[in-house]
C-alpha cells in the first residue's frame, strides 16, 4: 500500500505543471495548488511580501507534496477512512474540496447507510464509511470512482465551458474521466464507445 506522501506525489504528478485556464474556475494553477489556496494558506512563496501569480509559478513540486498531505489529507481526516479509499478520497479532495466528501456521503445513503450529506469528514461519515466498507470491502472502492466519475459528467452537463476536461476534441475520455477511472477497476470502465454515448448529446 503506497504512503501519504507517495499518493501526494501521484495527484502531484496528474495535475501537472503551471495553467492559467480561463475555463477552469481554480485560475493560475500549478501542480494542482490555486493561488486561492495559497492565499488562504498565506504562502508567500516568493517571499515578496505578496501572493499573486508570481507565487503560483514558483511552487515547487515538494511544496505541493506538503500542502496536499497537511491540508488535504491531515486536517479532512482523509486518514481515518478504511485505508483502499483513501488514495481515490485523497485525490478527489485535492481536485474538488468538499465535493469529496459529500460523494462518499450520497454513496453511503445509496447504500442505506444514514448519514449527513455536509462535506465534513466527521465522526459520523468515518464511522459510516467503515461500516459501508465492512459491508462491501471488494465494491466500495470501485463505486467511489463511478460516482466521481458520474459528478464529472453532470459537472459537465450544466457547464458547457466544462466539457473539454470530460471529453478530447477527438471525442475520446478527458482528463477528468481518466482521473477518476485510474482508481475504478478495468472491469468498470467506460468503453470508448460508451463514453461517446454518454457524451453525445454536448455536440
Amino acid at each position: 500500500m503506497q504512503t501519504v506522501q507517495e499518493i501526494a506525489k501521484g495527484i502531484v504528478a496528474r495535475e501537472g505543471g503551471y495553467v492559467n485556464d480561463p475555463a477552469d474556475p481554480g485560475g493560475p494553477t500549478k501542480h494542482g495548488v490555486t493561488l486561492a489556496t495559497l492565499q488562504r494558506l498565506r504562502r508567500d512563496v516568493t517571499g515578496d511580501g505578496r501572493i499573486d501569480d508570481r507565487d503560483v509559478r514558483a511552487l515547487r513540486e515538494t511544496d505541493a507534496v506538503d500542502i496536499f498531505v497537511e491540508h488535504y489529507f491531515n486536517q479532512p481526516r482523509i486518514g481515518e477512512l478504511p485505508e483502499p479509499l483513501q488514495a481515490s478520497v485523497f485525490d478527489m479532495y485535492v481536485n474538488a474540496g468538499a465535493g469529496a466528501v459529500r460523494i462518499l456521503q450520497r454513496l453511503l445513503c445509496d447504500m442505506r447507510i444514514a448519514v449527513a450529506i455536509d462535506g465534513v469528514l466527521g465522526p459520523q461519515t468515518i464511522s459510516a464509511t467503515h461500516r459501508g466498507y465492512d459491508a462491501a470491502p471488494d465494491h466500495i472502492v470501485d463505486a467511489y470512482g463511478i460516482a466521481r466519475r458520474n459528478y464529472y459528467y453532470a459537472l459537465a452537463d450544466g457547464r458547457p465551458s466544462l466539457r473539454k476536461f470530460a471529453t478530447r476534441r477527438d471525442g475520446g475520455k478527458g482528463g477528468w474521466i481518466l482521473r477518476a477511472e485510474a482508481f475504478v477497476s478495468p472491469r468498470y470502465h467506460l468503453s470508448d464507445e460508451a463514453h461517446k454515448a454518454r457524451v453525445s448529446a454536448w455536440g
